[in-house]
C-alpha cells in the first residue's frame, strides 16, 4: 500500500483514530518551525492556528476592499448629486470635471461628444465638441467596457493639452445614448502608471459612463 492509498483509506474511514487512540500518542511529525518532532495532536493545533491567522488576514483584506468600495460609492453619489441641479450644459460640464478632479482625485479629465445636437447653443466653441476622427469614433464605439492602461491613442492624449506629456495611465469611458449608440468618450488621466491598469475592475468606471451619458442627454 502506497502513501496515496493510506491517505485515501483514512479519508474513507474518519473514525479510524477513534478506534486506535493509542496511535495518536505514537505518531511524531516534524515541527514546521524547526526543532524536535511533535505529537500529531500538537501539529493539528499548530495547523489550526496557522489556518486561523490566514483567515484573519483574508477577512481584513475583504474589510479593506469593502471600505474602499464604500468610499468610492459615496464619491460617485456626491458626483451625481452635483449634476442634478445643473440648469445648463456649462454647469453640468463644470460639475462633472470638478467632481472627478476634487471628489475622485482624478488629476486629468477630458471629454469629447460627437453625438446629439453638435454645434447648437452652448456646445458651439467648446473643447468637448471639437472634431474627432472617424477612426477614433470607431475605436470608442467598439469598447464594450472602459479601457484602462497606458495611453495608446495619440489623438486622445492630445485632449489633455499641456499636461499630456505627464500622463502615464488613462481610462477611456465610452458614452452612449438611450439606444446604445456611442455619442462620446470621457478620458481620465493620471501621472501614476498604476492608477489605471489593464487588469483593474471597471464596474465603477462603467457606471460613471452610464451616469455621464444620461446627464448629457438633457442638453445634447
Amino acid at each position: 500500500m502506497n502513501d496515496d492509498e493510506v491517505a485515501q483509506y483514512l479519508r474513507d474511514h474518519p473514525g479510524f483514530f477513534e478506534d486506535h487512540l493509542e496511535l495518536l500518542t505514537q505518531i511524531q511529525l516534524p515541527n514546521p518551525h524547526g526543532g524536535q518532532a511533535i505529537a500529531l495532536s500538537d501539529r493539528q493545533v499548530q495547523a489550526l492556528r496557522e489556518e486561523n491567522r490566514a483567515l484573519k488576514a483574508k477577512l481584513q483584506e475583504l474589510i479593506e476592499f469593502a471600505e474602499e468600495n464604500d468610499a468610492i460609492t459615496g464619491k460617485m453619489h456626491a458626483l451625481v448629486l452635483s449634476q442634478l441641479p445643473t440648469a445648463s450644459l456649462g454647469e453640468l460640464l463644470a460639475a462633472l470635471h470638478g467632481g472627478l478632479r476634487e471628489g475622485l482625485s482624478v488629476p486629468q479629465t477630458a471629454l469629447r461628444i460627437w453625438g446629439g445636437r453638435e454645434g447648437a447653443g452652448e456646445a458651439e466653441g467648446r473643447d468637448e465638441f471639437a472634431p474627432v476622427s472617424d477612426e477614433f469614433k470607431q475605436y470608442a464605439s467598439g469598447l464594450s467596457q472602459p479601457f484602462c492602461g497606458p495611453s495608446g491613442s495619440v489623438e486622445a492624449a492630445g485632449w489633455f493639452g499641456e499636461s499630456a506629456s505627464q500622463v502615464r495611465s488613462v481610462a477611456h469611458i465610452p458614452l452612449r445614448d438611450a439606444a446604445g449608440a456611442c455619442i462620446g468618450l470621457l478620458a481620465l488621466g493620471s501621472e501614476d502608471v498604476l492608477r489605471f491598469y489593464p487588469e483593474m475592475g471597471t464596474v465603477y468606471l462603467q457606471r460613471l459612463g452610464e451616469l455621464t451619458g444620461a446627464a448629457l442627454r438633457r442638453f445634447v
